[in-house]
């Protein structure tokens, strides 16, 4: 009977157990609400005690039915502090129990939501004077922000809590005056004021803004004289056309030289192929570990542009194991690029490390790779100048293939292949660690970036795997991103896709079509691109200001609807439209796009003095205005054939177009002659006369 009743009380505790433990579990699913999110980001912080909610409507008017401040903290997958500050405050109970009790705590992944973002960035940068990431701030209930900061420890985040709810009870007015004039500085910050004075591009400085731009190059090591170093790849893509185009040996020199350096140093991955996201010295060796993809996007086509002009075979190196990076790594079986990998990965201990899995010991190297050791520490400095911290390595090069051949007494063929084996050895090595977290969701401009890199690459290199690449992920993009009703959507996951697209996701396609038409001819591509411009123009496009906004009339209100016009890692998607308006403007004969992409350039034309870094696309399109820019117009059956030959050369100041058959194209009509394949060159609405080879064509343009 005894053994019958602990037996039924266990019976009972055993129920109550499962009991609380369902009950816990259902309420952890419904107080952390982001368990039912798609982003990596957000997953990452779906088991925290904080009663996380994603930025929803819900979300929001839950703020305002029950009158709390929010906490809106935002980061990305890849964020090394984002992982910092969620280890030491956010899995944190005592913390959690501070955030839970009076706030709307709202996590968001600045990727997906890059308007979110830019509304509480420059909120903070107007409230400290700077601002990144994790980006954390406190906002009234209705959004708009009253406090910030980026990276707290524990304690700080607590008492900064703390104070803020006292304030909010005690003297809530206080913080809504302060609100109303932070708002009001918000709106002024990406606002755009319309450039009355008469259109001019000719006149423009150009030379002389480049000769004081050349002040803060760092002549030894390329880049910035400031570290951290960030690749910058569009201010190098306009100083590379610059350099050629004025034959100016200081800049061709410095872009030159901060290829090779990049290419050499440890932000370059010499095992796996692909780029870091920045490094944190002068000397390019120390990166922030995490790949990004619009940074690789970018490098490729950069890369394969230099390669156009000296063909160097290391150019040619990067962009081929860049490539196979991606291939590897980035790319799912739809043809989709991921986001990104993480800085940080499990150490043997078992603990997140930042370069965990990158980094190599002087026993590790000689184990692997036995005899051919001596000669692999030199050539990539198993040295005091590649040594990083607790005895491991950041492999960085300092020598040229030339130098250790003949130090090394070795064949080229003979280096080669040992380099080749060096980086599977390593790379088998390196996969039996854990691997950086990756964030795969998809996201729509970054994955256009990277078709036009496959494109670049293709157009240098003529491998037909680029080319397919990159036409396997713009029919992905039509299918799975492309709406019915002519809109985009940004972000694609697990074959959900979600959010309403923004101009940058608008502008990157729309360059990226207009990339593959100029190396198939296809012009489904040349149309969908217009598609998507008119589609543009009626949801983004403020004729009063002569800009695009960065949010559709379709989104939700947020504390101001801005204009992102400033370059920087990656151009501004105002720059890549007025880009792309202006070769539109001759492949579709619209003077409206000819109008729109001048009037744009001429409203930011005022702020290129005050900071050339920030508006080196601009300054791209500027050039455009300022010299030759020509129709490139290819008809007939070896169409094809004649435009990779053509595709093979730098030529930045052109556009092209084509067609093996007749066409009534504003660029085609009238210029199909049967049995001939022509190539027609114009500038200003003049052509020359069309010629049958392409070294003649060549001649016209240079």
């Amino acid at each position: 009977m005894k053994k019958q009743i602990a037996t039924f009380i266990l019976f009972s505790l055993l129920i109550s157990c499962n009991s609380s433990k369902k009950e816990t579990l259902e309420t952890h699913k419904y107080t952390n609400e982001l368990i039912n999110e798609t982003s990596p980001y957000l997953l990452q912080h779906a088991h925290n005690p904080v009663n996380w909610k994603a930025w929803n409507d819900n979300s929001l008017q839950k703020a305002k039915d029950e009158n709390k401040l929010m906490i809106i903290s935002v980061g990305y997958a890849a964020c090394h502090w984002c992982h910092v500050m969620e280890k030491e405050s956010f899995e944190d109970s005592t913390v959690a129990a501070v955030m839970n009790k009076d706030f709307i705590a709202i996590k968001v992944d600045r990727e997906e939501r890059p308007d979110v973002d830019q509304i509480y960035i420059n909120a903070v940068q107007l409230m400290t004077g700077s601002a990144g990431w994790p980006l954390n701030v406190i906002a009234l209930p209705d959004g708009r922000p009253v406090w910030g900061g980026t990276y707290f420890r524990k304690e700080q985040w607590i008492n900064s809590l703390e104070k803020m709810q006292s304030l909010y009870k005690e003297n809530p007015q206080k913080l809504i005056n302060y609100a109303n004039k932070l708002e009001e500085g918000i709106k002024s910050m990406d606002l755009i004021s319309v450039n009355t004075n008469e259109i001019n591009f000719n006149d423009f400085p150009t030379s002389t803004l480049v000769n004081s731009w050349i002040k803060t190059f760092d002549p030894k090591f390329g880049g910035t004289n400031r570290s951290p170093k960030f690749m910058m790849p569009n201010n190098l893509e306009f100083l590379l056309r610059y350099g050629n185009k004025e034959y100016n040996k200081t800049v061709q020199n410095y872009v030159y030289n901060t290829l090779d350096k990049i290419a050499y140093g440890g932000v370059f991955d010499h095992v796996g192929g692909g780029f870091s996201r920045y490094s944190t010295d002068l000397k390019w060796h120390i990166p922030h570990f995490e790949k990004m993809l619009y940074d690789n996007a970018q490098l490729v086509s950069l890369y394969s542009h230099a390669y156009q002009i000296t063909k160097k075979p290391l150019y040619k190196e990067v962009v081929e194991e860049t490539l196979e990076y991606i291939a590897r790594e980035m790319t799912n079986s739809e043809g989709a690029f991921y986001s990104s990998l993480d800085a940080d990965s499990h150490n043997k201990s078992g603990e997140l490390e930042e370069g965990a899995y990158y980094v190599f010991t002087k026993e590790e190297l000689q184990t692997q790779l036995k005899e051919d050791y001596n000669l692999f520490a030199e050539y990539y400095n198993v040295n005091s100048f590649g040594k990083w911290e607790n005895n491991n390595y950041v492999l960085i090069r300092k020598k040229s293939d030339a130098e250790i051949i003949e130090e090394f007494s070795i064949s080229q063929e003979e280096l080669i292949q040992k380099r080749k084996n060096w980086k599977q050895l390593l790379l088998t090595y390196r996969n039996s660690r854990a691997k950086p977290r990756l964030d795969d969701k998809t996201l729509t401009s970054w994955n256009a970036l990277m078709i036009k890199g496959y494109v670049d690459a293709y157009k240098a290199f003529q491998n037909k795997e680029y080319l397919e690449a990159a036409l396997k992920n713009a029919n992905f993009i039509v299918e799975k991103q492309l709406q019915k009703n002519g809109a985009l959507n940004h972000s694609y996951k697990d074959g959900r896709s979600s959010i309403n697209g923004y101009l940058e996701d608008y502008a990157s396609v729309i360059e990226a079509f207009i990339a593959i038409y100029e190396v198939t001819f296809d012009e489904n591509w040349i149309n969908r691109a217009k598609d998507l411009t008119e589609y543009t123009f009626e949801n983004f496009y403020d004729s009063e200001k002569n800009m695009f906004y960065f949010t559709s009339k379709e989104d939700q209100k947020l504390v101001t609807r801005s204009f992102e016009y400033r370059d920087n890692v990656i151009p501004a998607s105002n720059s890549i439209m007025a880009k792309n308006l202006f070769v539109l403007s001759h492949h579709f004969d619209s003077e409206k796009y000819r109008l729109t992409a001048s009037k744009m350039l001429h409203n930011v034309q005022p702020e290129i003095n005050s900071y050339p870094g920030g508006f080196s696309n601009w300054l791209d399109l500027l050039y455009n205005y300022q010299n030759p820019f020509y129709e490139v117009v290819v008809v007939g059956d070896q169409a094809i054939k004649k435009v990779a030959e053509i595709n093979q050369h730098y030529l930045p100041n052109k556009l092209l177009a084509g067609s093996t058959k007749g066409n009534n194209s504003p660029l085609l009509e009238l210029r199909y002659m049967e049995g001939k394949t022509l190539i027609y060159v114009c500038v200003n609405n003049t052509c020359k006369l069309p010629v049958t080879n392409t070294p003649e064509a060549l001649q016209l343009i240079k």
